[in-house]
């Protein structure tokens, strides 16, 4: 290079980085919260900042692997602050490097353009310092914050990560590259040229990743809305199907009882008496037994009734379906469709058969229609945001009954509760009563 050009401040690089990482955290859902995150977030600081300053000098073959160290402090910070998986702090951690260093290097040239590098006005580099940090990162954070889903979470898998590392990786070899050798074309030979590289490249790649993050929260929400609109789909012709059944097994039904009838009439022996005893309660089995009002409800709670009956669960209702008349009936299918669903799946795992119980429930209160799914429970509930923690090995397709539930609920202004009571889980939902 034709002009002495010192690099970025150790201790500005640390502050940066340290900041970068507390924009995220604060708008990710919190592991470590008050005084436990202040203690947290003053060491790593502090750790940040003396091995930065140590680690200045070393020759140029170790600079690749102190940066490394220090993304790794980062990760560290972000992952023990927040309550997200290694993955998400992995794609946290190479978003908040870029940040951090697209930031760093703004400040720095805007220092050397007020200042054309003299260190002794300290008070200015101080301000400059102050308001080039502070709007970056609160422009940043308004950025972000409106990105983020509800309770901070983005299921990231192993592919997004390594593809946001390696964007991550190539902006940072890139825009670093005249600081390390002029001989690239690539590279720049002076001042003004080297600085703006730098932070058009750091911007270029900040804005690549933001606009990376914007697509995979765009496709999680088209994932998450067809997934429901399957759930929805797939109820509803469960509900049809066994519309259908349930008419011709009553058709049976009333028919071999007329028949019986008829053979009872004739001289018979006291045991083919018995026998058709027998065959008449067998057949009660089958009969549409639940008459709450309205005839969608009645036919999902005969046919999950059948499947309960087979598994050796007990299902009871008291509901007064006539409330439900103003509710859609695909809404309907959906909401008790999936309640019933999540609960039977999990009395099958119950040992004791005589403890496989759920109870539904519809009633009036205070102008609103409450209906409750209650089953038995064993351990203790634990909530992953607004939903259950999941036991299933694809935690990516978790959730999607509760949530195509709380969809058909919020259109009728409706809120869904979950909740514990003993060894009772509640699934609550209040609708206010159409005017």
């Amino acid at each position: 290079m034709s002009e002495a050009l010192p690099d970025i401040p150790r201790l500005y690089t640390a502050l940066a980085e340290w900041m970068a990482c507390l924009i995220y955290i604060s708008v990710l859902k919190k592991l470590l919260t008050g005084w436990r995150l202040s203690a947290f977030s003053a060491v790593i600081l502090i750790g940040q900042a003396v091995f930065l300053v140590l680690t200045k000098d070393l020759p140029i073959v170790f600079w690749i692997p102190s940066m490394v160290v220090a993304i790794g402090m980062m990760f560290l910070f972000i992952y023990r602050s927040c309550d997200i998986t290694a993955l998400e702090a992995g794609y946290f951690s190479a978003r908040a490097f870029v940040a951090a260093e697209l930031v760093a290097s703004l400040e720095w040239q805007v220092h050397f353009f007020f200042l054309n590098g003299i260190n002794s006005h300290w008070l200015w580099a101080v301000l400059i310092l102050i308001v080039v940090y502070g709007v970056s990162f609160l422009l940043i954070w308004l950025l972000e914050k409106r990105q983020i889903p509800d309770g901070g979470k983005l299921n990231i898998r192993p592919r997004e990560l390594w593809s946001t590392v390696v964007i991550g990786a190539a902006v940072f070899g890139i825009s670093n590259l005249s600081f390390v050798t002029a001989r690239t074309p690539f590279s720049g030979k002076y001042a003004q040229d080297i600085f703006n590289i730098r932070t058009l490249v750091d911007l270029g790649g900040f804005t690549m990743l933001y606009a990376y993050h914007i697509q995979l929260k765009e496709l999680r929400v088209r994932h998450e809305l067809k997934a429901v609109e399957n759930i929805l789909q797939n109820q509803y012709s469960q509900y049809q199907q066994s519309k259908e059944s349930i008419e011709i097994i009553n058709f049976k039904y009333h028919d071999l009882k007329n028949q019986i009838i008829a053979l009872r009439a004739e001289e018979d022996s006291k045991k083919r008496n018995e026998f058709l005893t027998e065959m008449e309660n067998e057949i009660k089995t089958y009969e549409a037994q639940h008459k709450t009002g309205n005839h969608v409800l009645d036919t999902l709670l005969t046919s999950k009734n059948m499947y309960c009956l087979k598994k050796g669960i007990t299902l009871t209702c008291v509901a007064d379906g006539t409330l439900l008349n103003g509710i859609d009936v695909i809404d309907i299918c959906t909401i008790f469709g999936n309640a019933l669903d999540n609960a039977i799946e999990y009395e099958q795992k119950i040992q004791e058969e005589e403890k496989r119980l759920i109870h539904v429930s519809v009633f009036s209160q205070k102008g609103f229609i409450m209906i409750r799914f209650e089953n038995y429970f064993e351990g203790e509930l634990k909530l992953d945001g607004d939903l259950p923690a999941t036991t299933k090995e694809n935690p990516h397709y978790h959730g999607y009954g509760l949530k195509s539930i709380r969809y058909a609920v919020q259109k009728y202004g409706g809120v869904v509760n979950l909740d514990q009571k003993d060894n009772w889980f509640e699934l609550k939902i209040l609708i206010p009563k159409p005017v």
